[in-house]
């Protein structure tokens, strides 16, 4: 946006410098400013990057405000709901924030581009609607006028039954749309308003304007791009009233027949199309005034002025399509609030940044709101610790750029479990134990909890219900034995669930663990008085004697 803004205010200053040279000229220069301002995005990925340096508080933070890992699965309490909301929700505001506005723009882009498409349509269906103009007076004179003024396409002369319609719009076959009333104009304004739309096609206005309103329909949210479009138009009816001024017609002539036309339109419900219109009433004030101004500069573009404007403004377009900015300072900071995985704040939490690269490492301590910041930080790759009981020490990476103020807030996540067992063999093979279903936690009978101000108390889960693996009897037999690593998750109802093998070992071995561990039973692990599940690594050694 920046960029864009950049290129539509030189053209605009560039405008109001030229206020005493012709409108022809400061049509060009808009019309070349506006192609270029909708050019700058898809010439961005073409042209190499530019660093500019600007100071970082320019630059402004990078908030990144979703949480840095994923907490652990929880089931709240509807009680808890609401005070884990409060909790949580300053968090978030920053992302809503930024959906609220990304969904603000998406839905005003989508109704300028519905009214642009909407007004189109109207254009073609009034077209199809319009008869040939056959009139002798019409045709003849309008042949004519296109040879003296160079125009080689085909112009299609329509006549609509719309009481006040008289545009011009096409590309490679221009088309002017006459008014009902049309064929009761006397010649002299027959002439004036041929030379007025001809002049239209001849600088191709109707692409141009077709251009405006699209950079108008994405940038809509830019004020700058309002004005422009809007002096655009006002450049292109005086430019043409200039060619018409140009032909031998007098300035009080000219001005008495538009303003007739404008009063006769007047009269009757005006539509709303994307082409240039002759009698819009909104620029008829200024325009009599340049008409009866016999001082003003009425000069046609020339080519040379139109290569001079061409290259200036891509000089100035292709470099700032590849500026990037870049702070001064080349290091970064690390900033947010550290919570838990309930998201209550964690005060008082030892947290270590450690550089991928460098091992260079960096302490802090969350303060007495769970607030923390890095600063002075290398660009690069971070890896973050925490020390806090029950808590899981690795955290994940943190990646860096130079000049980066990232502002991201941390959630803990809780820390694993670790079960050991020996078993021996060499005695009497074991006959498989009949399976005990675990009976369901009765939660009255649960101690009554007070969620805490701050986060960070966790109650450990406690086996209410143990079963030993069995030896396999072929192994046991062959006095093989094994070492086995299986990790599973306590949910919140206190069953193991989802086993996972994480060392290779003999499948007998593997189910012999499994089987024992599924009957496990445990009380719930709770986070601040929030139930969660937790992980389990659980090492069975299988000894054979």
């Amino acid at each position: 946006m920046i960029k864009v803004s950049l290129i539509l205010l030189c053209g605009l200053l560039a405008t109001l410098g030229l206020r005493r040279r012709s409108a022809a000229l400061r049509h060009g220069v808009l019309a070349a400013t506006i192609l270029c301002a909708g050019l700058t995005p898809l010439l961005e990925p073409l042209v190499p990057a530019v660093q500019v340096p600007l100071h970082p508080s320019l630059l402004g933070s990078t908030v990144q405000p979703l949480t840095l890992f994923i907490p652990v699965k929880v089931t709240r309490p509807e009680e808890d709901l609401t005070a884990s909301a409060a909790a949580t929700s300053g968090f978030t505001l920053r992302a809503i924030a930024g959906r609220v506005l990304g969904w603000l723009w998406l839905t005003g882009a989508a109704i300028s581009s519905v009214i642009l498409v909407v007004g189109l349509a109207r254009l073609a269906r009034l077209a199809a609607r319009a008869t040939r103009v056959t009139d002798a007076r019409w045709t003849q004179l309008l042949t004519a006028m296109s040879r003296d003024y160079g125009i080689r396409r085909d112009v299609r002369l329509l006549q609509s039954d719309h009481p006040s319609l008289l545009v011009t719009w096409g590309l490679r076959r221009p088309t002017i749309i006459l008014p009902k009333v049309a064929g009761e104009w006397p010649d002299d304004r027959v002439r004036i308003v041929l030379g007025h739309e001809l002049a239209h096609i001849r600088r191709h206005d109707w692409i141009v304007h077709l251009a405006s309103a699209l950079l108008r329909a994405a940038y809509w949210f830019n004020p700058l791009v309002w004005i422009a479009c809007r002096q655009l138009r006002l450049e292109s009816e005086q430019a043409c009233d200039d060619a018409v001024l140009a032909l031998g017609v007098e300035g009080p002539d000219y001005a008495t027949h538009l303003l007739e036309i404008a009063r006769a339109f007047r009269q009757s419900r005006s539509v709303w199309i994307p082409a240039p219109a002759m009698a819009r009433p909104s620029s008829l004030e200024r325009r009599v005034r340049a008409m009866l101004n016999t001082q003003s500069v009425r000069t046609p573009l020339t080519r040379a002025a139109g290569v001079a404007i061409a290259v200036t403004l891509t000089a100035i377009t292709i470099p700032l399509a590849g500026l990037v900015a870049s702070a001064q300072s080349s290091t970064a900071s690390f900033s947010g609030v550290l919570v838990d995985a309930v998201g209550r704040i964690m005060p008082d939490t030892t947290l270590v940044l450690v550089n991928v690269q460098s091992k260079e490492t960096k302490e802090i301590h969350s303060d007495a709101t769970a607030h923390f910041a890095f600063a002075g930080l290398a660009a690069g790759d971070y890896t973050l610790e925490a020390t806090r009981m029950g808590f899981k020490t690795s955290q994940g990476r943190v990646s860096l750029e130079a000049g980066q103020n990232l502002v991201r807030d941390v959630a803990l996540q809780v820390g694993d479990l670790e079960e050991t067992i020996t078993i021996y063999g060499g005695g009497p093979a074991q006959s498989p134990a009949k399976p005990k279903a675990a009976k369901m936690i009765n939660q009255s009978s649960i101690d009554a909890c007070t969620p805490p101000s701050i986060g960070g108390e966790i109650v450990p889960p406690l086996k209410l219900f143990d079963r030993k693996p069995i030896y396999p009897a072929n192994q046991q037999a062959a006095g093989v034995g094994a070492k086995v690593t299986i990790d599973t998750r306590i949910g919140i109802d206190g069953f193991t669930k989802d086993f996972r093998q994480t060392s290779p070992a003999d499948p007998d071995f593997v189910n012999a663990l499994v089987d024992a561990v599924k009957q496990w039973q445990f009380s719930q692990t709770k986070l601040d008085c929030v139930p969660v599940e937790v992980t389990m690594h659980v090492t069975a050694s299988f000894v054979a004697q």
